[in-house]
């Protein structure tokens, strides 16, 4: 009976390690969508709005979803006059506060610190022709997100139900 119980414990726990690995796999893309739609809404604030960085970037965030309304919402909130850092700064703290629970991957973290070094040190026009050149890039990754969601989601699903009959298997 303990047996039996512990077999049906590991093949729960590796089925549910295969389903949040695929989960993973799903989530990546949607996530991606939803900061390249944050990104344009915030090149037009910038460009036709004349929007301040610290208000567009707190708009953003309070039209977007999480992880990347963290994002947007800890930058904005690090610009503000108590903290007052720069936008590259706050940019960067925005990153590291929300990557951690974000499906999105080292490829697409690195756009955007390399798009914080840009923002908010030069005119519209500049900021914009950065803006694009980070969503072009995002977009270049969700397209590989949707391939890797189609080759491995179902995969993951799979292995992780197969390993945990395989270690049933060899335990008993």
């Amino acid at each position: 009976m303990v047996n039996m119980f512990g077999a049906v414990l590991i093949m729960i726990a590796s089925s549910l390690a295969g389903f949040y690995k695929a989960r993973q796999y799903a989530l990546r893309p949607r996530q991606l969508r939803e900061l390249i739609a944050a990104l344009q809404r915030l090149m037009t604030e910038i460009n036709y709005g004349l929007t301040p960085l610290p208000d567009a970037m707190s708009k953003m965030g309070a039209q977007t979803k999480e992880p990347v309304r963290t994002l947007f919402m800890h930058a904005a909130s690090q610009m503000e006059p108590p903290l007052g850092l720069t936008a590259r700064e706050s940019l960067q703290a925005g990153v590291e506060q929300a990557w951690g629970r974000s499906a999105m991957k080292s490829d697409e973290r690195e756009v955007m610190m390399q798009l914080s070094f840009s923002l908010g040190t030069s005119d519209r026009q500049d900021q914009t022709k950065h803006i694009s050149l980070a969503i072009q890039q995002l977009m270049h990754e969700e397209s590989r997100a949707q391939a890797d969601q189609v080759k491995y989601e179902r995969m993951s699903r799979s292995l992780g139900m197969l390993v945990g009959a395989l270690i049933v298997i060899l335990i008993f």
